[in-house]
């Protein structure tokens, strides 16, 4: 009897844990990152694990299919798959189930496919390698898995690679992997964190339909509750490791038990509706009207391709935003979002159209003079482990842009220095670490506090907080509120994530295809979109069930 035969699935559980403990080797030994967690998996069922980074969910999900790093062991427990305990099998007896009875889904897409084999190639291999199929039987299974996870022109895609193809496309790919040979359990690890609004929809939608098609269970380790509030059936909160609570999820939403899941459920953008305190500052700051400190006007930007064919990037594109408020600029992959904002920041010339930022032509400037402009203007980039020189300091990183643009003393760049970090809330024995040292949240405090140090007048935040978690990023939101109202600073938010923008935005403008789809106040655009592309949006932010069960709790309380 194989391996594959002796874990049919039976009446036990797809997959229990228990007591499931595991351990990493650094500089100072060893130390336990999961401390003897215990949970089940019905088939067909769908388990959220939930947590922010360092909570233990990817070392369980790791644990579970036997592919912690090297200096990562499984010290104690155990994990049923179908009744039989597969916790100390070796790696070769594993990569017996491995796609045939669990499958994982992994987080990133770009890194998760070979770069130097077609995508059908790719997909065929699961089959061949478990003898399921070979050859061309093998291709045209591939095919017929590529249609099913939606991928159009299935027989092209297989004969693509993976720079060809979009993120959401390689997740769909990793999906038909996933399920080719109908596993009993799905391990989906962050399957859509880096994914569009719309995109993540159809990805979650399919997960479902192949779960109710087949009966397999799914373990999905996310970080977002607007995910898990829509698509578990039972949640299991994680905490330094430990299990906060667990149980029906539509329970814990209405009633959670830990005040760490509390925090949780209130710091996610997804699941309330609330404004944020920047959108609260514009409405008390009416009486007199600011005036525009960003006015665009018809922002055409036009690139050449290696073909020889032009690209229109952004098309006829024009929107306002007036001093001291916020303005949104969401929109999907390939919506124009950055290209409009590197435009505006005076990294590109535009093709045809208007810029003018605090009065100033942007056409009409260059050399030294479009040099000095840029410190009125200053950028926070997304990832805030990407964007710090790791070999530097936090003193030096803050410090450069004055080296940049002032001539003042080093007694008194030591003082504007520490005057910013403590502005952004960050002890001053930051200054002499490194960014390694620092955590995510830490990490974009220092990202701010650079970009602040020029003391601009405006910030362009290009998906400042997408990277974080939850609650570091309620508070790095509640920061940017604070330093608005107390520096007067106007903030240009380039986002994905409507959820966010509802809370910090005053003004809007969706992006589609390079075009402006709609735009207006966030009441007017969130309560009255104009276009399908923009109701589509919204319709797909998640956290919906989360909604519902709060105004049936308010309205029956009423």
């Amino acid at each position: 009897m194989t391996i594959v035969q002796t874990l049919s699935t039976t009446a036990v559980p797809a997959l229990e844990v228990s007591g499931l403990t595991v351990g990493y080797e650094d500089r100072n030994g060893w130390r336990t990152a999961v401390h003897g967690i215990d949970f089940t998996v019905a088939a067909g069922e769908v388990v959220a694990l939930v947590g922010e980074s360092g909570s233990g969910k990817s070392s369980t999900a790791q644990a579970i299919i036997g592919l912690l790093p090297e200096n990562g062991r499984l010290e104690s427990g155990s994990v049923r798959l179908n009744g039989q305990d597969i916790a100390r099998w070796p790696q070769k007896r594993l990569n017996g189930i491995r796609g045939s009875v669990v499958s994982l889904i992994p987080q990133d897409p770009g890194n998760s496919l070979n770069p130097v084999k077609t995508i059908g190639r790719q997909v065929a291999e699961i089959l061949t390698i478990h003898g399921r199929a070979s050859g061309a039987q093998a291709h045209a299974i591939a095919i017929d898995l590529l249609h099913r996870v939606g991928l159009h022109q299935p027989k092209l895609r297989a004969e693509q690679y993976p720079h060809e193809l979009s993120g959401g496309m390689k997740q769909r790919v990793l999906i038909a992997i996933a399920i080719a040979l109908k596993p009993s359990l799905i391990i989906a690890d962050e399957p859509t964190s880096a994914l569009d609004v719309t995109v993540q929809r159809h990805i979650l939608e399919l997960i479902d339909l192949l779960r109710q098609e087949s009966g397999t269970a799914v373990l999905l380790v996310t970080h977002d509750l607007g995910v898990a509030a829509d698509r578990s059936d039972r949640l299991i909160v994680l905490q330094n490791g430990c299990v906060q609570e667990q149980g029906r999820t539509t329970e814990i939403l209405r009633r959670p038990q830990s005040s760490y899941t509390r925090q949780l459920l209130s710091d996610a953008p997804s699941l309330n509706a609330k404004p944020a305190p920047v959108a609260a500052i514009a409405a008390n700051a009416s009486g007199d009207p600011s005036p525009d400190i960003i006015v665009v006007e018809n922002l055409i930007q036009d690139f050449g391709q290696s073909s020889g064919a032009g690209f229109r990037a952004v098309d006829d594109i024009s929107f306002r935003v007036r001093t001291g408020t916020t303005h949104a600029i969401v929109g999907e992959s390939g919506s124009g979002k950055t290209t409009t904002i590197r435009a505006i920041a005076g990294f590109q010339r535009a093709t045809r159209g208007k810029i003018s930022i605090d009065g100033l032509d942007l056409a009409s400037l260059k050399g030294e003079t479009l040099r000095l402009f840029r410190r009125k203007i200053q950028l926070v980039y997304q990832n805030p482990f990407g964007s710090l020189d790791p070999h530097q300091t936090v003193r030096r990183i803050v410090e450069e842009p004055l080296l940049n643009f002032d001539r003042t003393s080093k007694a008194e760049r030591l003082e504007k220095v520490s005057a910013m970090i403590e502005k952004v809330g960050l002890p001053n024995d930051v200054l002499q670490r490194r960014p390694q040292a620092l955590s995510g949240g830490q990490r974009q405090r220092v990202a701010i506090a650079r970009a602040l140090v020029l003391d601009p007048r405006i910030l362009v935040l290009d998906e400042a907080v997408s990277a974080l978690d939850v609650t570091v990023q309620a508070q790095i939101l509640a920061l940017l509120a604070q330093l608005q109202q107390d520096l007067g600073l106007t903030y240009l938010f380039v986002s994905h994530d409507l959820s966010v923008v509802r809370q910090i935005a005053d003004t809007v403008s969706v992006l589609n295809n390079g075009k402006l789809v709609d735009g207006g106040s966030v009441e007017q655009v969130f309560g009255s979109p104009q276009s399908a592309y923009t109701r589509e949006l919204l319709d797909a932010i998640p956290g919906k069930r989360y909604q519902t069960l709060t105004h049936s709790a308010l309205t029956s309380a009423g």
